[in-house]
């Protein structure tokens, strides 16, 4: 029996690292709080090969102000998530998504006049 690929030459299923619905949960829970918060007003995820991003962004037309990356190969290496800066510099990795976006959590405590 033959199977009829729509594109020859090209897989019909390629794998891609995309985030857990966990994962998700607990970026979107940040998100949330900074839009509340006036710090963030639009986010986008992209789904790769080899990485999952989600960027985060002050203003739709811009840079992202921060990427989360799920890279899991590097899972036993580096950890599996980075978070990274507006230029590009690393800010956090490791192994357990909480503790990469905690550095995120410091910037919605403000002092209270």
């Amino acid at each position: 029996m033959n199977s009829f690929t729509p594109f020859p030459g090209q897989p019909s299923t390629q794998e891609v690292v995309a985030f857990h619905r966990t994962e998700l949960s607990v970026i979107m829970s940040l998100y949330g709080r900074m839009v509340a918060a006036g710090e963030w007003r639009d986010y986008g995820i992209s789904t790769l090969r080899d990485v999952a991003v989600f960027s985060v962004f002050k203003r739709t037309a811009e840079n992202p102000l921060y990427r989360i990356e799920k890279r899991p190969k590097l899972r036993n290496k580096q950890g599996e998530y980075a978070l990274f800066g507006v230029d590009g510099q690393v800010l956090k990795r490791g192994s357990d998504l909480r503790t990469v976006l905690r550095i995120l959590e410091r910037k919605l405590i403000r002092a209270v006049d």
